[in-house]
C-alpha cells in the first residue's frame, strides 16, 4: 500500500491555479476542497488537470438535509473526484431523523457510484464516538472520514472509555483528516510541540491502525490530509490576532511527519 497526501487548500490564498500549483510544487498528490462557485467550475477543472492533481470533494448538508446531499454529490460526481467528503446531517436530529437521512444518503452513494466518506465532526450526526457507532452498526454500508479531533474536544478526554467505539470508526474509515487535537481544542497550535507529545502519540496510533485495517483489505493506496485550519482553528495571540504559528508549515510538518511514519510502518515508498 502506498499513500497519497492531499493538500487542504482551507487557509490559502490565492486563485485556484495558484494554490494548485504550489501543491503539486509540494508533490502533493491531490487537493481537497469544497466544490467551487459555478462561474470558476471550469477553471478549476482546467487547473485540475493541468496540475495533475486528484480531488477530495467536500460538502456540507443544510437546510432539508437529504436534498441538500444530492443536489451536492451529484454536482460533485462531474469532477471525477476519488470520492467525496460529507459534514452531513446534524447533532439536534433525532435518531429515526438520522436513520431516514443516512439511509437515502446510501441511495444517493449507489446512485453515483463513488465512495462517500462522512466525517466526524462537531455539530453534525456523527459529532461523538457513540452517536458514529450507532450509525455504524445500523448502516453496514456506510463509511467515514476520520477526524478524531472533533471527539476528543468534544468529549473533553483521550477518548480511553471509547476503544470500542474507536476500533469500529477505525475499520470503516476512508480517509483521514490529519489534525491532532486535544481536550479542550481541535486544535493544538503546533503538532510538534513537546507539550502536546502525548496527543501526537495517541493520534498517531489511531491513524497507524487505520492504515494497517486499510492494508488488510487490500487497498493498495491511502489518503491523508494534514488538516490544521487557520483563525479561529489557528490560536492567535491576544489583542493582535496574530496566529502563533505559520499555516502550511504546520501542514507540511504533519505530512512529512506521516509520510515518514507510514514509510517506516510498511517499508514503501510515499507519493
Amino acid at each position: 500500500m502506498e499513500l497519497r497526501p492531499i493538500k487542504a487548500l482551507w487557509g490559502m490564498a490565492g486563485t485556484y491555479d495558484e494554490q494548485l500549483a504550489r501543491a503539486a510544487e509540494a508533490g502533493y498528490a491531490g487537493i481537497e476542497a469544497p466544490l467551487p462557485p459555478l462561474p470558476e467550475e471550469q477553471s478549476f477543472k482546467e487547473a485540475l488537470e493541468r496540475h495533475k492533481l486528484a480531488f477530495i470533494a467536500q460538502v456540507c448538508t443544510e437546510g432539508d438535509h437529504l436534498a441538500s446531499f444530492e443536489k451536492q454529490v451529484d454536482r460533485a460526481a462531474a469532477f471525477k473526484p476519488l470520492f467525496i467528503v460529507a459534514q452531513s446531517a446534524r447533532d439536534s436530529m433525532t435518531e429515526t431523523e438520522q436513520d431516514h437521512f443516512y439511509e437515502g444518503a446510501l441511495a444517493v452513494e449507489q446512485k453515483i457510484g463513488i465512495a462517500v466518506g462522512h466525517e466526524t465532526h462537531r455539530s453534525r450526526a456523527m459529532f461523538t464516538p457513540w452517536t458514529t457507532a450507532r450509525l455504524l452498526k445500523q448502516f453496514p454500508d456506510l463509511s467515514i472520514s476520520a477526524d478524531f479531533s472533533h471527539w476528543v474536544n468534544v468529549c473533553e478526554s483521550h477518548l480511553d472509555n471509547h476503544e470500542n467505539e474507536l476500533a469500529l470508526a477505525m475499520k470503516r474509515t476512508i480517509h483521514i483528516h490529519g489534525r491532532v487535537g486535544f481536550p479542550q481544542g481541535p486544535q493544538v497550535p503546533h503538532p510538534a510541540a513537546p507539550e502536546y507529545k502525548a496527543e501526537l502519540a495517541l493520534f498517531t496510533k489511531w491513524w497507524q491502525q487505520i492504515f494497517v485495517d486499510q492494508a488488510m483489505k487490500g487497498k493498495a493506496e491511502a489518503t491523508f490530509t494534514a488538516e490544521f485550519g487557520p483563525p479561529g482553528y489557528m490560536p492567535t495571540e491576544p489583542f493582535t490576532n496574530k496566529p502563533v504559528a505559520d499555516l502550511w508549515e504546520v501542514n507540511q510538518w504533519m505530512t512529512d511527519y506521516i509520510s515518514a511514519k507510514f514509510a517506516e510502518w510498511f517499508n514503501v515508498k510515499t507519493k
